[in-house]
């Protein structure tokens, strides 16, 4: 199915890919937009759309899943991936920016006037997924005439997810009741190396998944180990350094629920400044839903099953999925560190080179030499007006001048996949 747009850029019903077919090849209509597909008519066409259009969105931390229904039709799928490199990227920025206060070079006074945070005011790594989900949001409602959003607006007991025989004053007082960190530890591992059960010996608190490895300081994450163990197990995690049976004791981590339940208003409150009725769904109906329907675990499929107003059939009229990466519009820094925090090289002050820039979808045509030949991908811009074109996966494909490149998609943050829906690993394919 594809979107539709009047000559006003007002949407309409959208239409199998058969018919903008037709349109595109008699001139009717032309190319608005390359993802999600859209055509714009040539002709001012104001009819009224009758048809019910909602938007369901299944939130996670790490993907969020998009579905359009239009009554019991499926017509439009779409999985976003949340960036989950921000955190990793400030900590980074600040060891580099506090080395360079603790050097003998110019002393830069620290700065306080600036460090006031606005009311309800989220970290950078919560933000951009209410920012991605919101901006997802408006996009649709631009190309599509919705009229309802449905949205599972999920909380996760996260202690009950750690012992699912928690209960009463258990929840007040924790598994360290009573007792220090060490002291647990020492009662929990019997005093002796987890490890090689050494004895009578200085014993180190050590993480099972390493801090290296993303791994948390939660007591459930922490073990005793001697300091030739610790030592040899380095940033392993403890199934690598060959004891399965201690990774075990590991609960999963808490991050990504803890994630969801901080932010999960913030994105309601965003749903409901579009203006549109916006319905919340539970986990239990989703998963419920979801087992009715006979589909799969993802988060596509789960989109389709948020809500009371999840139809008892549904008919898919389309086969594929848009994946949605967010990747950014660049870095503000323009000098290369080293892992010293020295610069090694300056990146230029412009980002827009003979009308390109990275990022964008370009179409090269290669008259002659070693990459002779069409080739479609993101464009990676020099100033010098050498560009090299990458495929989806970062993977080198081709290498040419701007002259040859025509494009067909700017720039806008995301990076765009289209794969088959698939269902039990088959591809679903459709009967129209």
């Amino acid at each position: 199915m594809i979107f539709v747009l009047n000559k006003n850029k007002q949407p309409l019903s959208l239409c199998h890919s058969a018919v903008a077919r037709k349109l595109l090849k008699s001139g009717k209509a032309v190319i608005h937009k390359k993802y999600p597909f859209t055509i714009r008519l040539k002709e001012l066409k104001t009819s009224e759309n009758k048809a019910e259009f909602r938007l369901k969105i299944d939130y996670g931390s790490r993907h969020t899943g998009l579905a359009i229904l239009n009554g019991s039709k499926v017509i439009g799928l779409a999985q976003i991936h949340h960036k989950t490199s921000i955190k990793s990227n400030m900590d980074s920025r600040r060891a580099m920016r506090r080395t360079r206060r603790n050097r003998t070079t110019r002393y830069r006074k620290p700065r306080f006037n600036n460090r006031k945070r606005k009311e309800r005011w989220l970290s950078p790594s919560l933000q951009s997924r209410v920012d991605n989900i919101q901006n997802w949001v408006n996009r649709l409602q631009k190309l599509c005439p919705l009229t309802h959003i449905s949205y599972e607006n999920v909380k996760f007991d996260t202690q009950l997810m750690q012992n699912p025989e928690v209960s009463g004053v258990e929840y007040q007082q924790g598994e360290l009741q009573g007792y220090e960190v060490r002291e647990y530890l020492l009662e929990k591992w019997n005093r002796k190396c987890a490890y090689c059960g050494a004895e009578n010996v200085p014993l180190e608190i050590e993480h099972i998944i390493p801090k290296a490895r993303h791994g948390t300081s939660r007591v459930s994450n922490l073990t005793l180990a001697c300091r030739t163990c610790n030592e040899a197990k380095g940033t392993m995690t403890a199934e690598e350094f060959g004891y399965s049976d201690i990774q075990k004791q590991a609960r999963i981590p808490l991050k990504d629920a803890a994630l969801v339940t901080a932010t999960r208003w913030k994105v309601y409150n965003v749903l409901e400044k579009t203006g549109l009725e916006v319905e919340c769904g539970t986990g239990a109906r989703t998963k419920m839903n979801r087992i009715r329907l006979n589909l799969p675990k993802d988060h596509h499929f789960d989109a389709i099953c948020i809500g009371a107003s999840t139809p008892n059939e549904i008919t898919f009229k389309t086969n594929q999925v848009l994946h949605i990466k967010a990747k950014g519009r660049g870095s503000h820094c323009r000098t290369n560190l080293d892992k010293y925090g020295f610069p090694r090289g300056y990146l230029a002050r412009q980002k827009s080179f003979f009308g390109f820039q990275t990022g964008d979808i370009v179409k090269a045509i290669i008259p002659k030499g070693k990459y002779k030949g069409t080739h479609f991908g993101a464009v990676a811009c020099r100033k010098k007006g050498s560009f090299v074109i990458k495929n989806k996966h970062g993977k080198l494909i081709a290498e040419t001048s701007y002259k040859n490149c025509k494009m067909l998609s700017k720039a806008d943050g995301y990076e765009y996949t289209i794969e088959p829906m698939e269902v039990d690993g088959i591809p679903l394919t459709l009967k129209l």
